[in-house]
């Protein structure tokens, strides 16, 4: 698997104020637009690596999501930003960040609009997968560009992190919260999604996929394990979740009735 390209911030455009991270639009050194995401807000680097693999898992099903790129962003950067609070998240956020390349002209995704039933439940599939709390009819995180459907915003995944124990019984999770994702009413084909993720999705890809994530978002205060064993203790909750699809598909076609 390819690594990320990485870019550096040359200027801060604006807050996204509807990110519940502070989320910003910013322009990097290769000219093109971000929606920047700060190690320095809410959950840190564990906000970054759900975003990470869960957009890299997103990509290896077919699914359409921005380019993701690792983002420098240099000490002296927002200085002479006047709002206090984007100037300490900035600064708290000195070195690697994660952008996702700014859909320009691109839409909120309106629940009313029609989606193919395999698409929309190999996304259902997906969040229930990566535990992804927040696609909901309140917050669709999700946009039409060029008249398709684009997944934005993994942050909220893969919370098991959180708490940061007992990962093998958090990999076998029915994951209830599916009730409350936006497109499950549509999600008519489950068994076809999780077929497909079954041909697709695989250790080796797992392993690449955490092999990604930068030793700089590895070093926690909360824990104990080194950078290698976090990456470990990922790769093996997505490996016995997989081998355990069809506890969180049953979850998700009971709670469709």
């Amino acid at each position: 698997m390819q690594n990320l390209r990485t870019v550096t911030v040359m200027r801060y455009i604006l807050p996204l104020r509807e990110g519940g991270s502070l989320p910003a639009l910013a322009e990097a050194d290769d000219d093109f637009k971000y929606v920047l995401k700060f190690r320095g807000a809410g959950h840190g680097v564990k906000m970054l690596i759900s975003e990470l693999l869960g957009g890299k898992i997103a990509e290896a099903l077919g699914l359409k999501i921005p380019e993701l790129v690792f983002v420098n962003l240099d000490a002296d950067f927002g200085r002479t930003e006047a709002d206090e609070e984007i100037q300490d998240l900035l600064k708290f956020s000195e070195g690697l960040n994660l952008g996702l390349h700014y859909l320009s002209g691109s839409i909120t995704y309106d629940p009313g609009v029609s989606v193919d039933p395999l698409l929309a439940s190999k996304i259902v599939w997906l969040d229930a997968f990566i535990t992804n709390i927040d696609r909901t009819f309140k917050n669709t995180n999700m946009l039409m560009w060029h008249k398709e459907l684009w997944i934005i915003d993994n942050g909220a995944s893969f919370y098991f992190h959180h708490s940061w124990q007992n990962f093998d019984a958090a990999a076998k999770t029915p994951f209830k919260y599916v009730k409350d994702h936006v497109l499950l009413p549509k999600a008519k084909m489950l068994d076809e999604a999780d077929q497909f993720a079954q041909s697709v999705l695989n250790d080796q890809l797992f392993r690449e996929i955490v092999n990604l994530i930068p030793e700089d978002w590895l070093h926690w205060n909360d824990a104990d394990e080194t950078p290698e064993e976090i990456r470990e203790i990922y790769f093996q909750f997505m490996k016995t979740r997989l081998e355990n699809s069809q506890i969180f598909v049953n979850e998700a076609k009971n709670a469709r009735g």
